[in-house]
């Protein structure tokens, strides 16, 4: 499963879901809209975590949500796991930090998540 969201810092919010499937995990996108609505990133770029073989050989699955702050030009400036498997937790935090989103307005917080399933 992969979820992703932002909030517009200080801003009120609406909510909106896009449902997608993936091979390895099914996939699906939150977005937490800020009150101006023109003013959400924009994904440009989304590296897939990888499946880390270590975490299939011991057969571990689950959900891993990480919190990225996006910069206004569009790059990521952080990201920090907020819960699930440290093996897991790793290969999300790689991965969204080489994300890239259209530049906005202001700065916000992305949650991002994903739901790791051994096959």
């Amino acid at each position: 499963m992969f979820t992703w969201g932002s909030s517009h810092r200080g801003g009120r919010h609406a909510a909106r879901t896009i449902l997608l499937s993936s091979s390895l995990f099914a996939m699906m996108a939150c977005f937490a809209l800020p009150a101006r609505a023109g003013d959400i990133p924009k994904p440009k770029t989304q590296a897939m975590p990888a499946y880390p073989q270590a975490a299939k050989s011991m057969k571990v699955s689950g959900e891993v949500y990480v919190e990225a702050v996006v910069t206004a030009q569009g790059t990521v400036k952080q990201v920090r796991p907020v819960f699930g498997n440290l093996i897991l937790s790793k290969a999300v935090t790689d991965a969204v930090s080489q994300w890239k989103f259209a530049p906005s307005a202001n700065e916000h917080v992305v949650v991002a998540a994903f739901n790791f399933v051994n096959p």
